[in-house]
């Protein structure tokens, strides 16, 4: 799962894997600057990964690593990670290993890099074993689950209003559930939720580095991993050998150091995701209606007609739900429903059109997931949380985030107030990360670091690629001119491109290069003997490349 809210964390999880409190400790001193520099990164225990395949003829093997839950004091307690190696398919010509994590915070690597495999470029998949992992806190490794059965948390899932909560009763309700959460997770393991931190999971990433045989990190980190590689960056500067991170989050907005104290606002609204999911839905809109419903099924004939039914949709779900299809539900939906292009866009076409005319939208069928250990890993609400609420400061006054919503949907509509409501569970989390890094982000690494930015994304905006740029102190960022949540799941050949350049040889693009997206996403209305035509060229400082 990529950055998303916990009331419709699930779909979007289910979306990528058949294709989210206020702190007030302060980072501990061995990683803080000190006079006359900055000290020596620590040292990681190489971990010992015994591979094998991980079910009958399956081309991904398996291994689990143990690591200390606490680096500062490694002889105490050990927690399992589970990890997962396809090998380079090219072995005469490997260069190494490329660790991949697949964002979230609690995407299970486990899962995702098998399902995902597909989309790395052709030559990194050749010249590099690629190794992912589920990190602390998550899925198959050592996992925050704050309840005793599966059954216990269905009915506490059940138990709330799925999506954004309507009205003060459902808000009541939402904000009772996740307290209710709180106190569950710190009976069951609160050691665990104070040692899932970015920074703790950057050493697990150097331990993995060890145990590859790598030298140095050749990584890729979609949207939340792109905080963990970032700080990676920062703690380990000079073992970075290529790093790509992929629809990036601003640290200052994720660490939010200044205000750590009172934070006027929850860490989506401070990235900005409301208004960059606001301008992605505009231009789902604006699209859907500039073909016809061959194109698009929710098309109204133009734009803004479009964008009009739409409106009234909402509206209309407000005072009369289609079957169990609320208005709350319906926009956690189209949030998530905007991740994924391809098939995304045109099946969320398909939902709204039946809504529209009174339908219960059908499911969509979910593709076969590879052969892997555990296909299903529980994926509780609770394991994004313990990430982001026990590092990235939120208001703590449940009764705020009413007012918090109002005023990003003033400027955001519907969006906002689904990015408000994403960190609801951080006003009760129980629990503060023992070592959170915090900055600096412009420690001078090895080799530079390569930014891909979308500029239409629903969940990480563009600005936030531009201002992690501006923060690191050697990247280049290179621009994906087209929508969704990553490149890697929207692909681009030429991104694709240059990502492989760069990891084979460190080669970057020009400055100011942009690619496009390979597909658009709805076909414009052929006209009469007329030709439809396609994207996927780059342009650069130097010029346009077909």
């Amino acid at each position: 799962m990529h950055i998303s809210g916990p009331t419709a964390g699930r779909r979007v999880c289910a979306a990528v894997i058949a294709a989210s409190v206020t702190c007030s400790t302060v980072l501990t001193g061995q990683y803080l600057a000190a006079a006359g520099g900055l000290p020596t990164p620590p040292s990681v225990p190489a971990l010992k990964l015994d591979w094998r395949p991980c079910v009958q003829r399956s081309p991904f093997d398996c291994a689990t690593a143990k690591v200390p839950l606490d680096y500062g004091d490694p002889g105490r307690r050990t927690i399992e990670l589970a990890v997962v190696k396809r090998k380079a398919t090219g072995p005469g010509r490997r260069i190494g290993t490329l660790l991949f994590n697949p964002g979230g915070p609690g995407g299970p690597g486990t899962v995702q890099m098998p399902q995902n495999y597909e989309s790395f470029p052709h030559e990194v998949r050749e010249r590099f074993d690629i190794v992912s992992w589920d990190t602390r806190g998550i899925g198959s490794s050592t996992a925050v689950n704050c309840f005793a059965t599966p059954g216990e948390a269905a009915a506490w899932n059940a138990g709330k209003p799925a999506g954004v909560p309507v009205g003060a009763q459902q808000r009541a309700a939402v904000i009772a559930a996740y307290q209710d959460l709180a106190r569950r997770c710190e009976r069951r393991d609160p050691e665990l939720l104070r040692h899932v931190s970015t920074a703790d999971t950057a050493r697990d990433l150097d331990g993995l580095r060890q145990a590859v045989g790598d030298a140095q990190l050749t990584y890729l980190g979609i949207s939340y991993g792109t905080i963990l590689g970032a700080t990676y960056a920062n703690m380990f500067p000079g073992r970075v050998r290529a790093m790509v991170l992929d629809s990036d989050i601003d640290p200052q907005a994720w660490t939010n150091h200044a205000s750590d104290a009172d934070p006027r606002l929850p860490t989506f609204l401070r990235m900005g995701s409301d208004r960059s999911a606001a301008a992605v839905l505009n231009r789902f809109l604006t699209l859907c209606g500039s073909t016809d419903t061959a194109g698009c099924a929710f098309s109204a004939g133009s734009p803004k007609a479009t964008r009009d039914r739409f409106d009234q949709l909402m509206r209309r779900l407000r005072a009369h739900p289609v079957g169990g299809w609320t208005y709350g539900r319906t926009v956690a939906d189209v949030v998530s429903g905007l991740y994924i292009v391809h098939p995304g866009w045109p099946d969320l076409a398909g939902r709204l059109r039946d809504l529209w005319q009174g339908r219960v939208p059908k499911a969509s069928p979910l593709p076969p997931l590879p052969p892997v250990p555990h296909p299903n890993p529980y994926l509780g609400e609770e394991q994004a949380s313990a990430v982001a609420c026990g590092e990235s400061p939120n208001p703590r006054d449940p009764a705020a985030y009413h007012a918090m919503e109002e005023a990003s949907a003033a400027r955001a509509g519907d969006a906002g107030r689904f990015w408000t409501w994403a960190a609801v569970a951080c006003a009760s989390w129980p629990a503060v990360a023992a070592d959170r890094y915090r900055g600096p982000w412009n420690r001078p690494t090895a080799h530079p670091v390569l930014l891909v930015g979308t500029r239409y994304d629903p969940a990480t905006p563009y600005a936030d690629a531009q201002a992690l740029a501006g923060e690191l102190a050697d990247a280049r960022l290179l621009t994906h001119e087209g929508y969704g949540h990553t490149a890697l799941i929207n692909p681009s050949s030429c991104v694709k491109a240059y990502e492989s350049r760069y990891f084979v040889d460190g080669t970057l693009p020009p400055a100011g290069t942009a690619c496009r997206q390979d597909e658009p996403p709805f076909p414009a209305p052929k006209p009469v003997g007329g030709v439809a035509t396609g994207g996927g060229g780059m342009t650069g400082a130097t010029g346009t490349v077909q």
